[in-house]
């Protein structure tokens, strides 16, 4: 009671400064104490300061038109932090095209730079490795939903070469490319910067050009893990190297000096380590850390581990997220390679689709919350079943696919997906079996 009264002593100011920089868990529990704090931890300003804090301004912003298009005065902004927390369905459409399309590829890069989705190379139907570059403009204003049909532009081809299994992460406006596998099965170890040149109204040319990396570069490689870490790195691991071996080493390219060159640098092997792998994921999600999972082992087994890497530190240090399987009731993600990992709104890690180790491909939507992860990283136990959570899927479900591409936008509320390999029974036709997909899906998060 004491610690009530000192509180009450606060002006409402005083406290909802305090309350600013409390997790939302706190705030919730200081809410319960009494009457008069919950009214404080109520307050519409507070709960919108939290998602802008936790989420970033562009999805506070994209929260803001949903909350705006809602009418009734809005949604409470509490109400609305708690749907996202909580997210448990995903709404998909295919999205109708006009005109031209990319023909359908596999192991291709897709991202989402300056409004515009960029799709790059890939393999498909006869053994070709694609050189190709299409865009498609989808805007990035915060809270504005994609138009119903979307036209994808061919830029030149030629440049950089037909590859597939190859990596390309956003630095800012600008792509940075990294190695892949080509026609002749050679793989690859080449840094290529791509700036966008946004032109008049919804058209764009991307300038390529090989990255000055100087001596030293990670060893040839396709089908590894990559990201982009604060606009300042660029992280690659593992992969199939020229041998045909699963990799397990680490790199960091260095881009302080502004795009105009960089430094490659091996992270020290320091066990723990993660498995050789190729087909696995690696996402940034915040800070100086970022999540490896699953993937492609050096036996051909198929992996769903979780591991966290943080680069902060002067020795960087792979970490394993090992927990007993009974302790989340079944509730996780079953091993898969070629799956994609996008984080999204509400400090989530979307998985999607990949194949198992018969090569029967998934089309399951999971999320990875990271709240949850960090805390059973930092050795607590209390959140442990939170960690993984299968979502439900309404509208056109993409198909059971693996080795597509998968971006989201900036305000962290729509994915897009394109391509991939698909399984052919739905088309008894095909003898093979398996084919190569060319349909671009928007998937997003719905929140009641």
């Amino acid at each position: 009671m004491e610690e009530e009264a000192a509180v009450a002593r606060l002006g409402c100011d005083q406290v909802l400064s305090i309350l600013h920089l409390l997790p939302a868990e706190s705030v919730l529990s200081f809410a319960a104490a009494c009457r008069a704090f919950h009214a404080w931890a109520s307050s519409d300003a507070l709960w919108e300061a939290l998602c802008r804090r936790d989420w970033g301004a562009r999805a506070a912003a994209a929260l803001a038109e949903r909350r705006r298009r809602g009418g009734g005065g809005g949604v409470p902004w509490r109400r609305i932090y708690a749907e996202v927390a909580l997210l448990g369905a995903l709404s998909a459409r295919r999205v109708p095209v006009k005109g031209a399309s990319p023909r359908p590829r596999a192991s291709h890069s897709l991202n989402l730079v300056a409004g515009w989705l960029v799709l790059f190379g890939g393999g498909c139907e006869g053994g070709r490795h694609l050189d190709d570059t299409w865009v498609a403009y989808v805007g990035n204003g915060a809270g504005n939903r994609s138009s119903a049909v979307f036209s994808w532009q061919q830029l030149d081809s030629g440049t950089p070469s037909g590859r597939f299994g190859h990596s390309c992460s956003i630095v800012g406006d600008a792509l940075v490319l990294f190695g892949g596998i080509n026609d002749q099965g050679q793989r690859l170890n080449d840094t290529w910067i791509g700036q966008i040149i946004c032109e008049e109204s919804r058209r764009m040319k991307i300038s390529w050009r090989l990255l000055e990396v100087g001596p030293h570069a990670p060893y040839p490689r396709g089908a590894h893990a990559a990201c982009c870490v604060d606009n300042k790195f660029i992280v690659i691991h593992g992969g199939i190297g020229q041998s045909g071996s699963r990799l397990g080493d680490t790199w960091l390219l260095d881009l302080s000096n502004g795009l105009r060159s960089g430094i490659w640098h091996q992270i020290e092997d320091t066990e723990p380590l993660p498995l050789s792998r190729s087909g696995h994921t690696l996402t940034w999600i915040g800070g100086s850390r970022m999540v490896l999972f699953g993937g492609r082992g050096s036996e051909f087994d198929v992996l769903n581990d979780v591991w966290l890497l943080d680069i902060n530190e002067r020795y960087p240090k792979w970490k394993e997220l090992k927990y007993d399987l009974s302790s989340v009731l079944g509730e996780m993600p079953f091993p898969r390679v070629g799956h994609s990992a996008t984080l999204v709104l509400g400090g989530k890690i979307l998985v999607y689709g990949g194949e198992d180790s018969q090569r029967r491909r998934k089309d399951d939507f999971w999320t990875l919350d990271l709240p949850a992860l960090l805390q059973f990283e930092s050795g607590s136990k209390k959140m442990t079943k939170r960690m993984w959570k299968k979502l439900r899927i309404d509208g056109q479900c993409p198909n059971y696919r693996s080795f597509h591409g998968a971006c989201v936008d900036t305000s962290g509320c729509h994915v897009y997906i394109f391509g991939g390999m698909v399984d052919g029974l739905v088309h008894p036709a095909e003898a093979s079996g398996l084919r190569f997909d060319g349909q671009l899906y928007q998937v997003d998060l719905v929140m009641a």
